[in-house]
């Protein structure tokens, strides 16, 4: 069914147009309140500007008048300067009609492709059912939508029988299957059989860990409750869908009747499926053997947990475990147990560092620099593009921090500037300017982006590797700052530490770097997102750049899965440290007069209570861990995809 949206109010337009271009452009689109739009009825903020969504219900009125409207509102779009602009409406339209409002939109609408008429509307509607049925007042006369809301209601109001737990379900055999001719289920599930609670910690780290490698784990801590009576079917799991059963080995598993009984099945499954090393003991602690294990060797954790992660790995992989060789999927349940069993909490302070730096010192105004004769727009922009510092265009003219003879020797080829007004800074960004038509977030959009701007100018600088990401621009460690393997000592106050910023993993350079957010709330300040580079390692210091972004992900996700929060934090302040040399802080050029001063350090924010988390290793030693290294080598075949 196609729709005229004639059912649908203007606020209403507003939100369905939101939900189906947001969906479609993956992006989400901030809502805003009834009144004045400023020109924009959704915003998606982005590093490299805005996307403005404009929904214009003109249901009755046509083209022409949509057309009339939108050269009333040129002004508005203009002063939005957004990376990208897209109308939604619900007034019908030709391919001229779209040519037309390109014209009259001017070039912040890229192209024909960003109007969304009602038949593109209905099209979007089709594709995403979903958001059809989530808009009640869209579908009220529409039959289908709604047999299918109630006869769904309907089957969720009927009474079910209770299930068995999805994780254990899974592998359970469907009824009947021994008596049909269907094949039997695949043994592809390691069981990890423990004892003691106190395992499950161990338990609840080793499960995740052989998940990415691209194993299926399955242990009791999934699905059982207090009162719950499996047993029978995680045995009946055991018996059909066990590749290896993992027994965790302590004293109290040797005395452990249930585990007892647990073993006895998986000894015959062993002999039935002629797998002598069906069984694999993991050893927590020593003491006594295993009944019915003889002499088996089992996988010495004693003397480190990543060390037996490693030998366990190796093993699996040499005995053919079945594993996926791609598209490893980690069971989202193993956080969700570990969150409900959440670590008790200590009456006692404890200092976090954060990943903030504190804006010490920034200009008292920026300078608005109006054009006093003709100046060609796209010259204008270049050269404030190509400006050594940040400029804004602004109209007719410049938003700078720049004094009026920087603005004469920088831009005398594109025409001649006058000082008009100097605007308070943080009245700037705080309410915006009347005068120049700037609303609050328009005028922080601004400074945001000048503020970005000088970080990238200072990285640059300072001979840091550039790389775009999607959600920003990421510096890091290049081999002329820190060598492959250097450690970069950090640390101003207390003991003196180091970390390292560039290394080589599973024949990958894994190079540090971090993104740069400015923000003013609660206060200004600089968030740095942590990031990871890789190259091949081909023996050269800078190794061979890697184009493919999903090797790159695939890499950050395997490489760095083990790195704990000592580690991450000491790798960015080893590269604050690194960029910021003897001084306690970051200067930024906002112009040859002026800058924005951040403090070097982070932020450090201190929580009236502490936890009661492990912390075996110490600092340096976490870089030395081999759990901390990435993942075992990769097959050759992984290697080659």
């Amino acid at each position: 069914m196609d729709y005229d949206f004639s059912s649908l109010s203007h606020s209403d337009f507003e939100d369905l147009a939101r939900d189906l271009i947001g969906r479609e452009l993956g992006v989400r689109f901030e809502a805003f309140p009834e009144g004045p739009d400023d020109g924009m009825d959704g915003r998606h903020a982005a590093a490299d500007g805005n996307i403005i969504l404009q929904a214009k219900h003109y249901i009755g009125s046509g083209a022409s008048k949509l057309n009339s409207k939108m050269k009333s509102e040129r002004t508005s779009i203009d002063a939005l300067q957004p990376a990208r602009y897209v109308l939604a409406t619900s007034a019908p339209l030709t391919p001229k009609n779209k040519a037309t409002l390109v014209a009259t939109i001017g070039p912040a609408l890229q192209s024909t492709g960003d109007i969304f008429g009602p038949s593109d509307l209905n099209a979007l509607l089709r594709k995403y059912p979903d958001i059809e049925t989530a808009h009640q007042k869209l579908w009220g006369q529409n039959t289908a939508v709604l047999k299918t809301i109630v006869t769904a209601a309907v089957a969720d109001a009927l009474p079910k029988p209770a299930p068995i737990p999805p994780a254990l379900a899974n592998l359970l055999p469907v009824p009947g299957d021994a008596d049909s001719s269907a094949e039997p289920p695949a043994r592809d599930t390691l069981f990890l059989l423990k004892s003691s609670p106190a395992d499950d910690e161990f338990a609840l780290w080793l499960a995740p860990k052989l998940e990415a490698e691209g194993y299926q784990v399955f242990a009791d801590i999934l699905t059982l409750q207090p009162g719950d009576r499996w047993r029978r079917e995680i045995n009946r799991a055991i018996e059909h869908r066990a590749a290896k059963v993992l027994l965790v080995c302590r004293n109290a598993t040797a005395d452990d009747q249930a585990i007892q009984d647990d073993l006895d099945i998986a000894l015959d499954v062993a002999k039935a499926i002629g797998d002598t090393r069906f069984i694999i003991q993991l050893k927590l602690e020593q003491g006594r053997k295993m009944k019915g294990l003889g002499d088996a060797i089992a996988v010495d954790f004693v003397r480190g947990w990543g060390e037996g992660l490693s030998t366990l790995s190796e093993a699996l992989k040499r005995q053919k475990a079945p594993r996926r060789t791609e598209g490893a999927v980690i069971d989202p349940n193993w956080e969700l147990f570990r969150r409900r069993g959440a670590i008790p909490l200590k009456n006692e302070p404890e200092r976090l560092t954060s990943n903030w730096l504190r804006v010490v010192e920034a200009p008292d105004a920026i300078h608005f620099y109006e054009a006093t004769g003709v100046i060609d727009a796209d010259r204008l922009k270049r050269a404030a593009a190509t400006h050594a510092y940040p400029i804004a265009v602004q109209g007719r003219g410049l938003l700078s921090f720049a004094d009026q003879d920087e603005i004469d020797d920088g831009f005398a080829s594109v025409g001649r500037f006058k000082l008009k007004r100097s605007i308070p800074l943080k009245t700037f960004v705080e309410n915006g300017d009347d005068k120049l038509r700037l609303e609050k977030q328009p005028a922080q959009n601004i400074i945001n982006v000048m503020l970005k701007r000088a970080w990238y100018e200072f990285c640059k600088e300072r001979g840091l590797l550039e790389y775009q990401y999607s959600g920003g621009v990421g510096f890091h460690a290049s081999p002329d700052l820190a060598a492959t393997g250097q450690r970069i000592p950090w640390g101003k106050q207390g003991a003196r530490r180091s970390s390292m910023l560039r290394n080589v993993a599973k024949g990958h350079i894994w190079q540090f770097g971090v993104t740069a957010l400015p923000a003013f709330w609660p206060f200004w300040h600089f968030k740095l997102k942590s990031r990871v580079l890789f190259a091949g390692d081909n023996g050269t210091p800078a190794g061979l750049e890697i184009e493919d972004a999903k090797k790159l992900h695939r890499l950050r996700r395997t490489i760095c899965k083990g790195w704990r929060n000592k580690q991450w934090y000491g790798r960015m302040l080893a590269f604050l440290e690194l960029i910021s040399g003897e001084s306690a802080y970051i200067r930024l050029r906002l112009s040859a007069t002026a800058d924005a001063v951040l403090e070097a350090a982070p932020i450090l924010f201190s929580s009236p209570v502490s936890t009661d988390l492990p912390d075996a290793l110490d600092a340096d030693e976490e870089e030395t861990d081999i759990s901390t290294l990435g993942r075992p080598e990769a097959d050759e075949e992984e290697v080659a995809a």
